[in-house]
């Protein structure tokens, strides 16, 4: 073997060896999610960077027998060297082929961790370490700490989603789950709300056809909600596969990762997110900038007395509510369905979505009882909360006309009220942030979770 077999190249001199066997060493600027090819390989690709591209790279493309068998990158900045891969062009694009026969690769960390010993976390077969690849990646594990990434920074938060389009994402992946058979979902989150989504749904469909509370086939088990963060909105990301079958085992929970390529849209009023099958993705080691960050504003929001309002709801909700508790810390609905007891009081700020029944001259039963159920919602959570008997009189009024019934329940779900028309329109529609009161309890004493209801309480409308 010559010398020229341990040679790392420049990114810079491999793309113009086209169809040549060549030895890179990089840091790693972003992956693919792992996935089946259309016969029995496995394939994802890696881009790394290096001094002399450290911003366009180039791409890795990987083929191996198993999704086992590719590079699994632990966080974006880590080093990889490959050995003996092709320099192929397709189009205008350069990239270099990873073949099993021949190549091999090793990972590691990208950070210099002082005093431990320079060791690969993962490494291919055929992978012999040489003492003369360490000042290779020394070299660049020094270039990486004062070379920033670009494109981390160029990312949205949630708060900034917008529906269309392809987004790049930072966010942590607080959970992975299988919904339905061959359906994942990902559950991930960045510490801020999703803006408010217009509501489309017909009012009187609210019987047949609910607004779904949310959306994941069935609720999240309470264990699991208990371990989720109570302030900010869990963004839920379905997994499309296409016509392949990507790693999603491989994917790893309570990680920062910038997802790449992204789609967002909004169903029945609530935000989700699509990874796509050409989406990429690099995690984030947690003392990352960017990560740092955000975890301060987290912070920063849950100490504050009133961090526990809707982003948009500032500088406060709208006045048509008023409540008997003005000066109790608002909490958020995520605060309420993990609370730790079954009975309990809060007060939130919350937007009325549905209301059932929807005409206002079935608002009381034929003995005169208020019994009416709201469908509120903020960005943690949707739940079903009810107006009854007394609590109904304290909040719309005793003896109130029907007319006025309407304007209220129109104010409460956001439609315009042309003229005092009784009728309604199918038009998006975006409710008020309101204040209310809430108190849970049981129904049932043999399953005081499984029959836990909401009731609004000591809150009135006021217009």
């Amino acid at each position: 073997m010559g010398r020229e077999d341990y040679k790392f190249m420049q990114l810079v001199d491999a793309i113009a060896c086209i169809n040549q066997r060549v030895n890179l060493i990089g840091v790693v600027a972003e992956t693919s999610l792992p996935k089946s090819t259309k016969g029995t390989d496995y394939f994802c690709s890696v881009k790394i960077i290096d001094e002399s591209r450290p911003s366009l790279g180039i791409y890795i493309n990987f083929f191996a027998e198993t999704m086992e068998k590719l590079p699994h990158v632990g966080s974006v900045g880590d080093i990889i060297t490959v050995s003996h891969v092709v320099v192929k062009i397709r189009g205008s694009e350069v990239y270099a082929l990873f073949n099993k026969a021949f190549s091999y690769f090793a990972l590691f960390e990208g950070r210099d961790h002082s005093g431990k010993e320079l060791v690969p976390y993962q490494i291919s077969s055929r992978y012999k370490a040489r003492d003369q690849d360490k000042k290779f990646i020394m070299g660049l594990r020094k270039w990486s700490m004062q070379h920033k990434i670009e494109g981390l920074n160029e990312s949205l938060q949630l708060r900034e989603l917008k529906e269309g389009g392809h987004l790049n994402l930072l966010c942590k992946i607080l959970h992975i789950s299988e919904v339905k058979e061959n359906e994942w979902m990902l559950f991930v989150w960045d510490g801020t709300d999703t803006p408010p989504a217009s509501v489309e749904a017909k009012l009187e469909d609210e019987m047949e056809n609910p607004l779904p509370l949310q959306f994941e086939p069935s609720p999240l088990a309470r264990d699991l909600l208990c371990t989720l963060p109570p302030v900010g909105t869990i963004l839920r990301m379905i997994v499309d596969q296409g016509n392949e079958k990507l790693g999603i085992k491989f994917l790893k929970k309570n990680k920062w990762v910038k997802l790449i390529n992204v789609k967002c849209e909004v169903r029945a009023a609530l935000w989700h997110a699509v990874l796509m099958p050409f989406s990429k993705l690099c995690y984030l080691p947690d003392d990352d900038h960017s990560v740092i960050e955000r975890q301060r504003s987290y912070n920063e929001r849950v100490q504050s007395k009133w961090g526990r309002m809707p982003f948009t709801s500032f500088p406060w909700p709208s006045h048509i509510t008023e409540t008997d508790h003005p000066d109790v810390p608002f909490v958020t609905l995520m605060n309420i369905l993990s609370h730790p007891e079954v009975t309990c009081k809060f007060k939130s700020v919350v937007r009325v979505v549905a209301i059932f029944p929807w005409r206002a001259e079935d608002f009381l039963s034929p003995n005169g009882i208020y019994r009416v159920r709201l469908t509120l919602e903020d960005p943690t959570a949707r739940i079903h909360a009810f107006l009854y008997a007394e609590d109904g009189i304290n909040f719309f009024g005793n003896h109130q006309p029907v007319d006025r019934l309407t304007k209220i329940r129109n104010m409460l779900l956001g439609v315009a009220d042309e003229d005092g028309a009784p009728t309604l329109k199918n038009v998006p529609r975006n409710p008020p942030w309101i204040q209310c009161c809430l108190k849970s309890y049981y129904i049932d004493k043999t399953d005081i979770w499984g029959s836990r209801n909401y009731r609004i309480f000591d809150t009135a409308f006021v217009g």
